[in-house]
């Protein structure tokens, strides 16, 4: 059973307390107010599919944060948001949940400090997971093309949280803007520059083969399906992260064609 299964059954109840408890109340009509260390927690999930929960609805509530960092929602950020929704693979039940994060996340007062730092605690502070929540949240900013200064400003902040530097939000911002993530960014195409190849890999032109290879297997290994699914992403986002290796695979291999010609 996915985990999200378990969530509906009010399974996580017995496991997740603190803001991100209260938000999966809310999001799956459960009571989930017994707090970290209820009786019989281990019998009800394991540890993997209770981060799985934690990454779900720390992602669609502070996507609604972020959407409304600077003052208003547009369509294209619903839009986006519903985009995360049909990559997951949502079933009716599961996108309504979602959307519900999502609108609480909007809220005046919602608590971004408490849900980011009990996220990095469920997260038990794996690097490549919570890289992979941050660019799902940096795309929500440039879902309508631009990100605005308030916009930055949370993700600066929640890079503060999860303990990661605004140097990598830099780069991941590049990366984005190159066509990392989008669904319809292939870097084998003869419309993608190679310019967008190397700001993709996260790499200047003037790099070596040795450190071009280098970066490409970082990312490739932070992006691996399987690894990431074993620290805990949603199995449902694997087709996610597929795309993006191939993004990656595709970048290489055009930077790798334009040096030996």
């Amino acid at each position: 059973m996915a985990w999200w299964g378990k969530a509906l059954g009010g399974a996580f109840g017995w496991m997740i307390g603190g803001p991100l408890g209260a938000l999966m109340g809310i999001a799956f009509g459960h009571s989930f107010d017994r707090g970290l260390n209820g009786v019989g927690s281990a019998e009800w999930a394991a540890d993997q599919e209770r981060t799985q929960a934690a990454f779900f609805t720390a992602t669609f509530s502070v996507m609604g944060y972020i959407a409304k960092a600077d003052g208003r929602v547009t369509r294209e950020e619903i839009q986006l948001a519903e985009a995360v929704m049909d990559r997951l693979g949502l079933n009716a039940e599961m996108r309504s949940s979602a959307k519900k994060l999502f609108g609480e996340g909007k809220a005046d007062d919602f608590p971004i400090d408490e849900v980011m730092q009990q996220f990095r605690k469920e997260a038990h502070r794996r690097t490549t997971l919570m890289q992979m929540f941050l660019e799902i949240q940096l795309q929500a900013a440039y879902a309508d093309g631009v990100m605005h200064p308030a916009e930055k400003e949370a993700l600066v902040s929640i890079c503060g949280h999860l303990g990661i530097p605004v140097t990598l939000l830099d780069r991941l911002e590049e990366m984005l803007r190159a066509g990392f993530g989008r669904s319809n960014y292939d870097a084998a195409t003869s419309t993608t520059t190679l310019e967008d190849a190397y700001h993709l890999l996260g790499v200047d032109k003037s790099v070596s083969d040795a450190e071009l290879k280098k970066s490409y297997r970082r990312l490739m290994s932070q992006h691996h399906p399987d690894k990431l699914v074993a620290k805990g992403l949603p199995e449902e986002m694997i087709q996610d992260a597929n795309q993006k290796t191939h993004q990656i695979k595709a970048a290489y291999e055009l930077i790798r064609e334009s040096r030996r010609s």
